[in-house]
């Protein structure tokens, strides 16, 4: 043909010499290792991966709990609790950080809590007199006169919301028609549950204290543990 045996332009020469070379350098070879995968996810872990899932409250984005991070007695399950009180009770541990709500048939929904001094100095028994969502928060004088520089600023109290210490929902013991000041309510501080922490009284995860809302109507009957009648976890 004619032109045949006209050689290529240096160019051309170049860049047909280099093919291979760029070729290789796209591609994998069977001796080249994968990226190591990450470990697969426990089915228990899973479960409570998606128990602690992030929720949008209209509009409000509670952030997910990082479940691999806690003790899991900490973590919302049923667990074997006989005891004489009705179905629907709420029993407060404080000596050893749980909730319990009695269900039937000997068992109980387990909640872990972190307990302040506050939480500590009530026992006995009393009434869920008042339910809050996103519930208004007000230092209490002794708060004040402990920590000025924390709480004065906010004598005038707080409105609801993610930085509120009250947390996402809030339940009001009552007795004799009267508030003891003893509450239970969410934190916006996760790494307390299962501790002692400097203040409030009984605080949940705001994923657990929606749940026990959710489920408990106002009137429910709570019982608060001394250190005599507290059980450890089984």
């Amino acid at each position: 043909m004619p032109g045949a045996d006209r050689p290529l332009p240096l160019r051309r020469l170049l860049v047909v010499g280099l093919l291979p070379a760029f070729a290789a350098a796209c591609t994998t070879t069977g001796s080249m290792q994968m990226a190591e995968q990450p470990e697969p996810m426990s089915p228990q872990l899973a479960y409570y991966s998606d128990l602690y899932s992030e929720i949008d409250d209209n509009g409000t984005i509670i952030p997910a709990v990082d479940v691999a991070k806690f003790d899991r007695k900490y973590l919302r399950q049923v667990v074997d609790y006989p005891t004489n009180e009705r179905v629907g009770t709420i029993i407060v541990d404080p000596y050893n950080r749980f909730l319990y709500l009695v269900m039937e048939g000997g068992q109980a929904m387990r909640y872990g809590v972190g307990v302040a001094k506050a939480g500590l100095e009530y026992e006995g028994d009393a009434t869920i007199g008042r339910k809050a969502r996103w519930p208004y928060w007000r230092p209490t004088p002794a708060m004040i006169a402990r920590e000025p520089d924390r709480y004065g600023k906010l004598a005038d109290g707080m409105e609801g919301g993610l930085t509120n210490p009250l947390g996402s929902r809030a339940l009001y013991l009552y007795r004799n028609g009267e508030d003891t000041l003893y509450r239970l309510h969410g934190t916006n501080e996760q790494w307390s549950i299962g501790k002692s922490v400097s203040s409030g009284c009984i605080r949940m995860l705001n994923q657990d204290i929606m749940d026990l809302y959710n489920r408990v109507p106002t009137g429910s009957r709570v019982v608060v543990l001394g250190p005599n009648d507290a059980r450890p976890a089984v």
